[in-house]
Formats: structure tokens, C-alpha cells, sequence
């Protein structure tokens, strides 16, 4: 039932391997080790690709990846035990030629794996026939019950009544006929007492002496003066703050911001002009300022490296020796550096998937002498960190753009997200970029839901204009706005603003749309449609770096819609992310792992500040080094 099984070094030398089908099992493996091991992903140890489910193990001290392939339809029980039994069976027979890195010898494993196959396949049959067994006496709830407990009493049976009345509001047995309580009468009309016939003289004085009492109180009550009710005129008004750089009337000449206002009938705003030329080129790599108490390139008996190290770590320091790594060393430590990881906004979900990755990775290896196990698994979470922010695919969106543009037609680039991440001024810092690379550029404004989304981008065409006027591009407009008012068809508008661009020569259309909540059906139909019938050459999703788990909500939902509502083989899903709001959060980069952890897409841009040049590329070593500090 077994397609494949196959042992291969991490080097990727093929050990061993039987194949039942004549099925071409290299692009499943290559996959695997593409997508999931190098890539730092080998906490699942289950791999789907196409029809087959890839189990694999790892062995960390000998290097070695044991790999089972078989239909995903098949659901196979023993697959867990056979992988950790050929395992060890593979371990223990050629350990010595393991040790001595004798790899290329012939290792004839043909009849073990047999053996362990069927053993496997004996054990799960076997399993399926146990019948379930019923627990014990001791297992039971009556075990732990006392004799006294088990005493029936009458006064327990009335106190369980009553507990049922009052919390459940339903009485077992049958219905009661509850007494109406009797109501006092008032004291001005008692009612007289008989004893013999005759009133006692006790009740009459009684009476007498309550008459008195009441009268009494009724005479003082009429007595008493009404107090006069505070006029609400005397309660004092709250006095309006005075903030210390408030300013006042005089300052309104300064605070005027309307004096690059354009007359009518004009097309261009003056602007500060000390920007242009500052982005011409590639983008910029974000700086992440973070102290940090390692020092590369010394040597470990150097006397500067002697600090005190992080906070995280000064718990394990005494975790030294030549030692094999276990769960009970290890889970220690990644406890405090899920904690750790958690605390700079990276998802609960990520986290856990990470350290089970480097648990993985790890386990069974032995260490130095001098080597600690917290320096070592940090030290491999940082290497997969690095790894999974490093793009597994390169976006050049200028070398794109040349080429499109060679063969006269325009670069699309689609923005989606949620409302209020910032799309539309990412999408003007993303227009002023490639103006400043002489690209002329065509805003579609396909946000006809938002009021104020068409006239905010007619502000920043406006704007860009005046940085790069026609007379310097040979009487050309640089930046135009394509909009066809609200309340109209997005996907419609979005098709005829590139085949305008088609027509008048532009070199990219950039369209703006609408966000929009994860969980908003119509909507993310609306995205789709949009989507499937433009097909863009980039799908950039928006996403805030100040959210940790909600980022993980909406890159896998934004994802799922676009496969789902497409109706096709092959739906176009998100390429690539720009983070916004990258300057409002200090250290606490962690939905930057979140985001690309969740889709394996790169973050392309990094809004860093509210100009047109506050637009950064990603850099994955500065971001995982003030993740880790």
C-alpha cells in the first residue's frame, strides 16, 4: 500500500529506496524538501502534494530524512510506528558505516523493510480488532466516592429539592400545590383577639399605645421643611483644557495649510521638491535599531563578548556538556522562547509551529563540549527565521515592468485588504517610486464604496504631478487618475482603466479597491471577480504590522476566498504583502513572520511613515536580530 519510501542524506544523497509504482515520485520529494525542510517547516512531519501524502522523519545526529509516500485517499494507521521502527532498524544495522560517513556502500535493506512493513501492518490489524475494554472498579467515578457519601437522608432530599427549585426552576415528581402566604393586615384595623368571648386588656392598650405612635409621626413628617434642591446653575462648569503647545489666534497664519490650494481650472499643486530623486532605483533596506548583547566575529574567549546575556537565556547557562539533545533539555527552553516570541507580536499558532520545527530539527543531536543547548536552539530558530523571511521567489518589480513594457503592455499591480491599513497611501508611495524610475502610471479607482476613496487618490495624482511635472518628461503626464464615481462595478472599471492604459501608452496601472473584512462574502466574491477576470501580474495584500493573530485570520481567509470563489483550476491568489505601519511598533516585528510564515509569499514593501519616501524593502536579518533580542 506503500507507493515510496525512500532514505536520503540532508546533503542529498540517496541511501536507500523502494518505489511499488512505476509512478515519477522526484517532483512530490523535491517539493518536500523545497517546501517544508528547507524552508523550516518540519514541525507537521505530514506533507501533501497533488494525490500523495509525504510522512517523513528526520534523524539529527546521522543527517538522514526517511521519507513514506502514499494516496492521500488511503487512511493508513501504522504509518507513525513504521517510520520510527525502520528507523531504528536502519540505525542499529549500519551504524558503523553511518559514523565513518561510509555512504556510498551498498546497503542491502530490501529484506528488513520488509519485515518491519508487514510487523507494522500485523500491529494495526491487530489494534482494529481489540474490542474496547470497560474500566475497572478502581477506574470508576463509584471507586472514589465515600460510604458516607452514599447515605441516602431525608434532610438531604429536602435540601435537594429546594436546590432544584432555585436554580433550575423545574420540580421532579409531581406538581405541589404551593400555599399563598398571607398578607398583614395594616395596624389601623386590627383584628380583634377573642379569648372567652371578651377582648384581654393587654391587646386593648396595645392598640392603644401603636394609635399614638402613628399619629406621632405623621405630625413631624408635616412639620419638617422641604430642603431646597441645588440649582444645577451652582454646579461649576468644567474648564476647557489649555495644552502647553496649543497656540492660539495668532497662530492661525502659520497653521494655514491651504495656500498650496490649486485655483480652478488648474492641473498641479506646488510641492517640496527636495524628495525628487531620492528613490530612483531599488528600494531601500529597512534599518531595525536594536541593542543587541552578541557581538559577531569574536572569539568565544575573547574578554569583550563577556556580558550578561539576555534575560531569556540566563536560566540554561548551566545546560553545558557533551550531551544528546532530548525533550527533556529542550522543552525548557522553547517554552520561554515561544513566550519570548509571543511578546514581539508573532502568532500563538506560529509560534508553537516554529518550536516544533526546531524541536524537530534538533532532536537526537549531540552537542559540543563548550556548546550549550540554549545557544543552540537559538541559534537554529534564528537560522529558520532568516530562512522564512528570505523570499523563496524574487519580485523585481522594475526588471517586470522593462519587460511589459517591451511588449506594449502595461504592468498591473491589484492592492486588497482590510479597511484602514493604509492601501491607498501605500499605493501613492508605490506610484511616486516608479515615477522616479520614469515609468508613467494610471490609477484605477476601484474603491467606488468608501466616500472620499476617488477624491483622496485625485489629491495624490495632484500632488505627484506637481513633484514630476510634464516639462520635465517632455510634456508628459506622469500620473493620471482613472475613476468612474461610486456605486459602480469594480471588476468593469478595473478592465476598461487597462485597456485604457493599453491605449494611451502607460507603462503600469495601479488598482486601488475597496477593503474589506475577511468574513465579508460578497465582498471577497467582488475581489475575486475583480481578480480572476483583469489578472493582474501582482496581487499585493495590505496588512498592518501592528496585529499579531489577526493577520493570520486575514492572510489565510483573503487566500481561501480567492480559491474558492474563482471556479478555476488554477486561481491567482496573493503574490506578495506590503507591511504598513512599520514604524509604530519599535521591536515587535513579529507579524513580518506571521504574514510570510502563513502564505510563503515575500513582503515586498515596508510602509515605514506617511511621505511619499517613507517606502522600505524588507531586510530578514535586521528584523529576526531585533526579534530576538
Amino acid at each position: 500500500m506503500l507507493d515510496l519510501f525512500t532514505i536520503f542524506s540532508k546533503g542529498g544523497i540517496v541511501l536507500w529506496y523502494f518505489q511499488s509504482t512505476a509512478q515519477i515520485f522526484t517532483p512530490s520529494v523535491n517539493a518536500l524538501i523545497k517546501s517544508v525542510i528547507l524552508q523550516e517547516r518540519t514541525g507537521n512531519q505530514v506533507y501533501d502534494h497533488e494525490s500523495l501524502r509525504l510522512q517523513y522523519k528526520l534523524d539529527n545526529e546521522f543527517e538522514l530524512v526517511f521519507v513514506v509516500a502514499y494516496q492521500k485517499i488511503l487512511k493508513l494507521s501504522y504509518i507513525d510506528k513504521f517510520l520510527n521502527d525502520i528507523h531504528l532498524e536502519f540505525r542499529d544495522r549500519y551504524k558503523s558505516q553511518l559514523e565513518k560517513a561510509q555512504w556510498f556502500s551498498n546497503f542491502d535493506f530490501q529484506i528488513p523493510y520488509e519485515k518491519t512493513l508487514v510487523l507494522a501492518e500485523t500491529w494495526s490489524k491487530n489494534q482494529a480488532k481489540i474490542p474496547k475494554q470497560m474500566k475497572t472498579f478502581d477506574e470508576s467515578l463509584k471507586s472514589k466516592k465515600t460510604v458516607a457519601s452514599m447515605i441516602e437522608r431525608k434532610d438531604d432530599d429536602k435540601k435537594q429539592n429546594k436546590k432544584k427549585k432555585g436554580t433550575n426552576g423545574f420540580i421532579e415528581g409531581p406538581p405541589k400545590i404551593q400555599e399563598v402566604p398571607k398578607i398583614p393586615e395594616s395596624p389601623k384595623s386590627p383584628k380583634p383577639v377573642v379569648q372567652n368571648g371578651d377582648i384581654s386588656e393587654d391587646i386593648l392598650l396595645a392598640r392603644q399605645r401603636l394609635a399614638q405612635k402613628l399619629s406621632s409621626k405623621k405630625n413631624a413628617d408635616k412639620q419638617k421643611s422641604p430642603k431646597p434642591k441645588k440649582e444645577k446653575s451652582q454646579k461649576k462648569e468644567k474648564a476647557p483644557t489649555v495644552w502647553a503647545l496649543g497656540g492660539n489666534n495668532k497662530d492661525l497664519a502659520n497653521l494655514e495649510r491651504t495656500k498650496d490650494k490649486p485655483l480652478e481650472g488648474t492641473e498641479y499643486v506646488a510641492a517640496d521638491t527636495t524628495i525628487i530623486g531620492k528613490m530612483q532605483g531599488g528600494i531601500r533596506d529597512l534599518e531595525v535599531e536594536s541593542d543587541s548583547s552578541d557581538s559577531e566575529g569574536e572569539e568565544p574567549d575573547s574578554p569583550k563578548q563577556v556580558k550578561k546575556s539576555n534575560a531569556m537565556f540566563s536560566m540554561f547557562k548551566s545546560l553545558v556538556g557533551n550531551k544528546q539533545l532530548n525533550e527533556e533539555n529542550m522543552r525548557p527552553v522553547l517554552e520561554k522562547l515561544k513566550d519570548h516570541l509571543n511578546s514581539k507580536n508573532v502568532a500563538t499558532d506560529i509560534c508553537q509551529k516554529l518550536c516544533d520545527s526546531v524541536y524537530s530539527k534538533l532532536e537526537g543531536k549531540v552537542l559540543g563540549t563548550f556548546d550549550s543547548v540554549a545557544n543552540t536552539i537559538k541559534a537554529s530558530l534564528t537560522d529558520a527565521l532568516v530562512q522564512i523571511l528570505s523570499p523563496t521567489r524574487r519580485v523585481d518589480i522594475l526588471r517586470d515592468a522593462h519587460e511589459a513594457k517591451k511588449n506594449g503592455k502595461p504592468y498591473v499591480m491589484a492592492f486588497c485588504g482590510v479597511n484602514g491599513v493604509g492601501k491607498s497611501t501605500n499605493l501613492a508611495k508605490i506610484c511616486f517610486w516608479l515615477i522616479e524610475n520614469n515609468f508613467r502610471v494610471l490609477i484605477a479607482a476601484c474603491d467606488t464604496f468608501r466616500a472620499g476613496a476617488v477624491e483622496q487618490l485625485r489629491t495624490h495624482m495632484k500632488h505627484l504631478n506637481a513633484l514630476h511635472p510634464p516639462s520635465k518628461h517632455n510634456g508628459v503626464t506622469m500620473v493620471q487618475l482613472y475613476e468612474k464615481g461610486y456605486g459602480k462595478d469594480a471588476a468593469g472599471i478595473a478592465m476598461e482603466a487597462i485597456r485604457y492604459a493599453s491605449d494611451s501608452k502607460f507603462d503600469v496601472v495601479l488598482v486601488d479597491t475597496a477593503g474589506r473584512m475577511q468574513d465579508n462574502e460578497p465582498l471577497m466574491r467582488a475581489l475575486t471577480k475583480l481578480i480572476k477576470v483583469n489578472e493582474p501580474d501582482l496581487v499585493l495584500f495590505v496588512g498592518e504590522a501592528l496585529v499579531g493573530n489577526e493577520a493570520v485570520d486575514q492572510l489565510v481567509k483573503f487566500n481561501q476566498a480567492l480559491a474558492d470563489y474563482s471556479s478555476s483550476t488554477n486561481p491567482h491568489m496573493i503574490d506578495g504583502i506590503v507591511l504598513t505601519k512599520f514604524d509604530t511598533i519599535d521591536d515587535k516585528v513579529g507579524a513580518a513572520i506571521s504574514m510570510t510564515y502563513i502564505t510563503g509569499q515575500p513582503i515586498v514593501f515596508v510602509g515605514t511613515g506617511q511621505t511619499y519616501t517613507d517606502l522600505k524593502s524588507l531586510n530578514a536579518k535586521a528584523v529576526v536580530h531585533a526579534l530576538m533580542k
